[in-house]
């Protein structure tokens, strides 16, 4: 019998609370509740030696069905194509000019919170439109 797993996916990044903040919005998910004694996470994170501040994040689904996203500082910034990247599943169901419509839409309110549009793909004879991007660091993802 096959033991189902759960994953979490994790993104190397130079600011982590900011990328996790970022993810949150796209996302709906939430940051996980702040350790005893702290009132938020900017709170427990000073009180940490300056090395330790702000060296990892989460963001986390609130309801517990989504995988859980986990950012670490590391020293490097980005330098080539995501080998692996996140679809947003946007306009799940939809075709045509109704999908683009809601692809677009949460395209221009990602735009707001930081993200990069590269790209829109238009339909075809095989596949329905999707969206290109990038977040707040670069990292490539799709709204599908």
């Amino acid at each position: 019998m096959t033991t189902l797993r759960q994953v979490q996916i994790t993104f190397d990044c130079a600011s982590p609370g900011r990328v996790a903040r970022f993810w949150c919005e796209v996302l709906g998910y939430e940051l996980p509740s702040v350790p005893d004694d702290f009132g938020t996470w900017e709170e427990y994170h000073a009180s940490l030696p300056p090395k330790e501040r702000d060296a990892w994040a989460v963001a986390q689904d609130p309801t517990g069905a989504g995988p859980r996203f986990y950012f670490q500082r590391v020293p490097e910034g980005k330098t080539a194509k995501n080998r692996v990247h996140v679809d947003v599943r946007a306009g799940t169901g939809l075709v045509g000019a109704e999908r683009l419509a809601v692809l677009q839409a949460e395209c221009d309110r990602l735009v707001a919170l930081g993200a990069v549009c590269d790209q829109v793909l238009y339909a075809d004879e095989e596949n329905e439109s999707c969206i290109n991007m990038r977040d707040i660091e670069g990292n490539e993802f799709c709204l599908d």
